[in-house]
């Protein structure tokens, strides 16, 4: 219920989320399901309450996806009832339904009358049942259809487009991603999946309040855009409304006279401190207050967090092609990107807590900015409020992934009411830097032979073309949009190189990871390699037994196109393949880490000639082989501890330049990085076989260049020297050849506990006698509640490494020292 410090308030909300039941009405539901309704949980999927009651096995263990399928051939129904008191009833002259989220083709009825026909996962349904709405008990039906019957029938209806995969998922407006994907598993889900409630008003109430924070120099103003919708009748219609803004204490109002339904507000500040993405200053965030009133008394309220920033997406064309460069407040920023799917294929499980959690997880690895990928979901406000306080900047596609969409009716008015829906719900967000129109349609349409297929067919350009900017100019002119990406913003090739936005993705499917250092692009917004989950992870989802990397459940966990061979053949260029199940899972974990440190190496050497790199992907929805860098469980891979290494403030990567090898200096911060650079030429042993210093001065957030001499940069013996480039505690390292071609012994190490506290446990690791690669702790082994905050360290003869392990009161350091635990790269080298 609404409440205020005010007089009174006249807009009653009350939640709907209890005494649901749900049944099957029609279809395959085995006969256990079908004979009677279970109790529901709202918000929340027929998925979870099947579970809940014992009627359906995890669909994420083994291979129970398939045994659960038939829930999406169901059509499925919720019902419940609730009270309303005659005075409750009385005292507002407007009811309204509201479902915050269908999931998603569904009949609405109240007292027996269908009230609402409605065809959208992704969009607030609001439906007026005053007429409807009795006093005492209402009964309130939800009754959905099979979501994979319904998908069939629109893209036979519509005209089947080409895609990705063989279910329609592109013909209605449903999480694309619920069908499967090359990550993800087919849930085909059904529920009241976000919150419901009843919402109670006279007079007037807010339809759209859209906030802009603007700074100007010392100060700022921040503006309020209002939409009311009015009773019918004098009450409403012919009521002049007052409309309130206060910000830090400063207010502003403006009268709407009878008839009006819109009205803009402003307040002029005189000093305000800007909001920062993380690592470039504070994210501060002001406070504001938005009121509706009559004759003294408040109908509606709303309040925003707000933060002042300029940004801007940097296209002006250069010697290089076009550049694609965010600058905030003036400063070019380096993306050190991540994307985003879906944090678990039953998306209502996913709340505060858990989006807290995953997005510390990415701010820990020196993330800038997530990317919430279009075949998902529009996350909720959880996530963009905790993305503002963070300062982790969002880039939100609009939901049209990897395929063809029609543009004809019923799908063009669901997709305009949803663009609108949620353009106005996460405008205001500090931390909103892009809203783009679609992932990889615009690159489909022009290389993946659709246009053969479409036959003249719509495919979705007027989307991406015309209706997404007309609404961005028109709700929310502050923020930059695209049609696609990638996208290229001169009319060249969609994927070009040289121009915008690119996906690079012919080394995953094609070619080893060493080829990404052949392309210079100047912003790459998707990359990746896979490897599988924690141990943990992987033991607890699959009961194979022996488990192997082809054994049935592990294929089940595997989504990619010959996603195993593809492994397979990436990692044989540079490891030998282990024949063991749990060395064969370092092996992997392993491999994946390196290639996307070799392409953020890469990468930002070339900044700012590239403005940006976002690592395909950070997260899983489910226990599963992928390219995330924190699985399904929520544990770290090794993967996010080289995006850590990667994007760390500063940095030094030794990179091919010319004939030769360069140090590059990443600085990444408001200093400028001066000292002496030091080269070394070591055996694995340690000695020092060849030595060089140069000076270096790399002025605040830029990149330095300093070639490395050749006697220094030439090795004598490839297979036992590594070469080094220190300036104080920072250092690149360069291997001559592959570590399946190296003289690596097998690690010698030390083991022992520094302390604890309540930081965590201090773990520190000595190398005696050789250099030890890629040392990292798998500490999901020891207790699935632990983690560890660093990994992928590579130590020099008689250097020492503490890791901070957390989550866990103890640690047994004999089960540290456990070669299955205590892994390296040394591993799969030595005999």
């Amino acid at each position: 219920m609404t409440t205020t410090s005010q007089q009174h308030v006249h807009r009653i909300e009350r939640r709907l989320h209890t005494a649901w039941r749900v049944r099957a009405a029609a279809g395959p539901a085995p006969e256990a399901v079908g004979g009677s309704a279970i109790p529901a949980t709202v918000p929340g999927v027929v998925h979870l309450d099947l579970m809940r009651e014992g009627l359906i096995p995890d669909p994420y263990l083994d291979d129970n996806e398939s045994a659960v399928a038939w829930v999406g051939l169901v059509d499925w129904t919720y019902e419940t009832t609730f009270e309303l008191p005659a005075s409750d009833r009385a005292a507002a002259s407007v009811h309204e339904l509201v479902f915050d989220g269908l999931d998603t083709v569904a009949t609405v009825l109240l007292n027996g009358t269908v009230v609402a026909e409605v065809a959208n996962q992704h969009r607030v349904h609001r439906i007026d049942v005053t007429a409807v709405l009795q006093d005492g008990v209402n009964e309130l039906v939800v009754a959905f259809r099979s979501p994979l019957k319904y998908a069939a029938a629109q893209s036979a209806a519509l005209g089947a487009r080409p895609g990705p995969y063989a279910m329609p998922f592109d013909a209605m407006r449903k999480s694309a991603c619920s069908f499967g994907w090359d990550w993800g598993i087919a849930t085909y889900t059904s529920g009241i999946w976000r919150p419901v409630r009843l919402d109670s008003w006279s007079t007037a109430r807010f339809d759209e309040v859209l906030v802009r924070a603007t700074p100007d120099g010392e100060g700022g103003s921040v503006e309020a855009v209002v939409r009311v919708q009015r009773a019918a009748g004098a009450a409403g219609a012919g009521a002049e409304l007052h409309l309130d803004l206060e910000v830090g204490g400063v207010r502003a109002a403006v009268d709407l006279p009878a008839g009006s339904d819109e009205a803009v507000v402003r307040v002029e500040l005189d000093r305000v401190e800007r909001w920062w993405p993380i690592g470039y200053g504070d994210p501060v965030l002001h406070d504001v207050h938005v009121r509706l009133g009559v004759e003294g008394w408040v109908l509606d309220e709303t309040a925003r967090r707000v933060g002042f920033r300029e940004l801007e997406w940097n296209t002006t064309p250069d010697a290089d092609g076009t550049p694609f460069q965010l600058v905030v407040n003036g400063q070019p920023v380096f993306v050190k990107g991540v994307n985003w799917i879906p944090d678990d294929a039953f998306p209502s499980r996913v709340g505060r807590t858990r989006y807290r959690a995953r997005l510390e997880q990415a701010a820990s690895a020196g993330l800038n900015l997530i990317r919430v990928w279009g075949g998902g979901i529009y996350e909720a406000d959880d996530f963009y409020d905790l993305a503002d306080e963070m300062g982790l900047l969002t880039w939100q596609d609009f939901l049209f992934a990897c395929s063809a969409y029609s543009e004809e009716e019923p799908l063009r008015s669901e997709v305009a009411a949803e663009a609108r829906d949620n353009i106005v719900r996460l405008a205001h967000h500090a931390s909103l830097a892009l809203l783009t129109g679609n992932n990889e349609n615009l690159w489909g349409y022009e290389d993946w032979d659709w246009k053969l297929a479409l036959d003249g067919k719509t495919w979705g350009a007027y989307y991406y073309h015309e209706l997404f900017p007309g609404l961005v100019a028109e709700l929310a002119p502050q923020v930059p949009y695209t049609p696609g990406s990638p996208f290229s913003p001169n009319g060249a090739h969609p994927n070009a190189e040289a121009h915008g936005t690119m996906h690079v993705w012919d080394l995953w499917n094609q070619k080893d990871w060493p080829h990404y250092r052949d392309l210079e692009p100047r912003f790459v917004a998707e990359f990746g390699w896979q490897g599988p989950p924690a141990w943990s992870t992987l033991t607890r989802a699959i009961s194979d037994d022996p488990l192997t990397p082809a054994s049935p459940g592990m294929i089940v966990h595997q989504k990619a196109i010959d996603g195993n061979a593809k492994l397979t053949a990436g990692l044989v260029r540079h490891f030998r393949v282990p024949n063991d199940m749990e060395t064969w899972h370092w092996a992997m974990q392993l491999n994946q880490a390196n290639a996307i440190s070799c392409a953020l190496d890469h990468y930002r050497s070339h900044w700012p000639k590239t403005a940006g790199a976002v690592v395909w992907q950070l997260n899983d929805c489910w226990p599963v082989t992928s390219w995330a860098a924190i699985d399904g469980d929520g544990h770290a891979k090794p993967l996010l501890h080289a995006i850590r290494t990667a994007f760390a403030p500063r940095v030094v990567t030794i990179q091919p330049r010319g004939d030769g090898l360069a140090a590059i200096f990443g600085n990444d911060t408001g200093d400028a990085w001066s000292g002496e650079v030091v080269f070394e030429r070591r055996g694995f042993d340690g000695s020092v076989i060849a030595r060089a210093a140069a000076s270096v001065d790399v002025a605040p957030r830029a990149s330095g260049t300093v070639p490395i001499p050749a006697e220094v940069a030439e090795a004598t013996d490839a297979g036992g020297e590594l070469l080094t480039a220190s300036i104080g505690e920072v250092r690149g390292l360069w291997w001559f050849v592959e570590p399946r071609d190296s003289a690596l012994k097998a690690a010698d190490l030390v083991v022992k506990s520094t302390g604890s506290g309540d930081d965590g446990i201090a773990v520190t690791v000595t190398a005696e006698d050789s250099v030890v690669r890629d040392l990292t702790l798998l500490v999901d082994k020891l207790d699935v509640r632990a983690s560890v905050e660093s990994g992928l360290v590579t130590l020099l003869p008689g250097e020492s490494w503490t890791f901070l392990v957390r989550g866990v009161d103890a640690l047994d350091l004999d089960a540290v020292r456990d070669p299955r635990v205590l892994r390296s790269a040394n591993q799969l080298v030595a005999g």
